[in-house]
Parts: C-alpha cells; sequence; structure tokens
C-alpha cells in the first residue's frame, strides 16, 4: 500500500516547485521550423522516474510533458503499460539533435508494444499525442534543456 501512496505522489506531482519562477521550471526548448517550442517537462532522470513515467495520469496540460535524461547514449525503447493516454515521444543525441519521433497508443494491458527509435539517444521528450505534429517539429530538429534541469 505505501508504495501505491509514492507512486500516486510522484505521478500527481507538478513540474514546478512551490515558488518557483518560469525562468527556474526545468523547460525542454525545441528549435522548430516556424521558430522555438518550449515546453514545461518534469525530468525524470533515475531509475525509478524513468519506470514510472507518465503512468497513471489521466490528462497532461498541452505545453507540458516529461524529459527522461540519461547520463550517456543508450539504446533501448519505451512502453505504454498503464498509461492511459496517447502520448507521443521525440528522442535526441548528445549534439541536441531529434533523431527519432514515435507516437504510442495507451496500455492497460499487461502485454504491450514496445516503442524503440532504432538509434541511440541521451533524452527522450513525451508530450501529448499530436504535440509534434502541431509545432512542424522533424528529425533533425535541436533541442535544449534551460531552467532547473540537472545537469
Amino acid at each position: 500500500m505505501a508504495l501505491v501512496l509514492a507512486f500516486a505522489a510522484v505521478a500527481c506531482a507538478d513540474a514546478s516547485a512551490p515558488g518557483e519562477s518560469a525562468a527556474e521550471r526545468p523547460r525542454v526548448v525545441i528549435e522548430a521550423a516556424d521558430g522555438p517550442v518550449s515546453v514545461d517537462v518534469e525530468v525524470a532522470d533515475e531509475g525509478f522516474e524513468r519506470r514510472a513515467g507518465l503512468m497513471g495520469r489521466t490528462n497532461l496540460p498541452a505545453d507540458a510533458g516529461m524529459a527522461f535524461l540519461f547520463p550517456e547514449p543508450t539504446a533501448g525503447s519505451f512502453w505504454m503499460k498503464d498509461t492511459l493516454i496517447p502520448l507521443s515521444i521525440a528522442f535526441w543525441n548528445e549534439s541536441g539533435a531529434i533523431v527519432a519521433i514515435l507516437d504510442m497508443e495507451p496500455c492497460p494491458d499487461d502485454e504491450c508494444p514496445s516503442y524503440d527509435p532504432g538509434v541511440d539517444f541521451v533524452g527522450a521528450l513525451e508530450v501529448n499525442q499530436g504535440f509534434f505534429d502541431e509545432h512542424r517539429i522533424d528529425v533533425g530538429d535541436r533541442v535544449r534543456l534551460v531552467g532547473g534541469v540537472p545537469s
């Protein structure tokens, strides 16, 4: 039961801390065709945070997401187990270039598909499905981390 409560607390956490200014909040800025696109993010840079991701969420604000950060290039896949909302994910490499964008569907079952970019990456950004299309964000666009993002 305590694990469930701990998970619920993490899953419901806001992307910003109380009293934190907009400049201090972690954000991903993407240099897209139509200009910069800013996304307020929650940062998942530890094992538990990465595993939980956006599981259990029933909504995600339009210009918000979760940034998954890795200390070195990694190959791997994401899945949507117990994730309730459709998401899109962009993966970026060490130079900050987006190397893959995928759409992912909710999966309440135990057997969920894996979403593999097919390339190494150091970061990934999950947002509401369609966000990248809406903002004309494509493979090759550049990602910057700003605000209270851990180094």
